[in-house]
């Protein structure tokens, strides 16, 4: 009876060994399970002398005593999952040595660099600032005289005035967007600021630095006629865009005609060619 009861179950060692694994764990757990059902149904049959049925059911109590012992210290330690999962925390939390070299989007840069050239030259109206320089250029070679006047002078004078200009433009145009935002959302959603592409601060920043530029070129060539275009351009833009009392001419027909004749017909021929004069003097 002792061989078969012993022999269904693993060796000591490979019972209560330390570290075993999972298996190990769920076939002693289970055995114990045996051992105690067994050991509680102690043989009685009448046909066994009493003497070997006694010694055999205080061995089996004296068995399932220990291994119910050393189930529970088994049981009371933490187990393969919770060690399993105690390495893994361990292993993702530790921080890694190796770090990666940052990812260089060429492609990326490419795409913003384009999309932010696009907003600024919807937002400049280029249709004006072509006209702009070809009104320059033309009203200044209507100042050469003779074909000795077609020389770096010349053409430093032109760019002065060009450049003095357009600066001056992008002033007015982009002072004309910031006054029009919920105009331009239905009419023209295009345009950076309406769309939301340029924030209204982003804007303003855009149209004083232009203005400023404009002026300050215009004092450093030291051409008054230059100066003065510019100034008159300057007032008139901003009498017809901006809307405080008395101002946004562009809300009346005739005001906002005759500023455009003033600034395209007027000051844009007279002043710029008056500017190529001083320059031949």
């Amino acid at each position: 009876m002792n061989s078969l009861l012993l022999g269904s179950f693993p060796n000591k060692a490979s019972l209560v060994a330390p570290g075993g694994s999972c298996e190990r764990s769920k076939i002693w757990t289970n055995n114990c399970l045996t051992i105690g059902t067994l050991g509680s149904y102690a043989p009685t049959t009448a046909s066994w002398p009493k003497r070997k049925i006694k010694k055999e059911y205080n061995f089996l109590r004296f068995k399932q005593s220990s291994l119910v012992f050393r189930c529970e210290g088994i049981e009371g330690g933490p187990t393969c999952q919770e060690c399993n999962r105690k390495h893994i925390v361990k292993a993702t939390s530790g921080q890694s040595f190796e770090s990666e070299p940052p990812a260089f989007d060429s492609k990326r840069i490419l795409t913003s660099v384009k999309n932010s050239l696009d907003a600024f030259y919807r937002f400049s109206r280029p249709h004006t600032v072509i006209g702009t320089a070809l009104s320059i250029v033309s009203v200044s070679l209507l100042a050469v005289q003779k074909s000795s006047d077609i020389s770096p002078l010349f053409f430093t004078g032109v760019l002065e005035a060009v450049v003095a200009a357009l600066f001056m433009n992008i002033y007015i145009v982009g002072l004309n967007q910031l006054s029009d935002i919920e105009i331009d959302k239905i009419n023209k959603p295009y345009l950076p600021l309406a769309s939301g592409e340029y924030s209204v601060g982003t804007g303003v920043t855009i149209v004083a630095s232009f203005s400023f530029l404009s002026f300050w070129l215009g004092w450093i060539v030291g051409s008054w006629p230059l100066f003065w275009a510019l100034f008159i351009s300057f007032v008139l833009g901003t009498a017809y865009s901006i809307d405080v009392p008395l101002l946004r001419w562009k809300r009346f027909a005739v005001l906002a005609a005759m500023c455009i004749l003033a600034v395209r017909a007027v000051i844009v021929q007279l002043a710029f060619f008056l500017h190529m004069q001083v320059l031949f003097q």
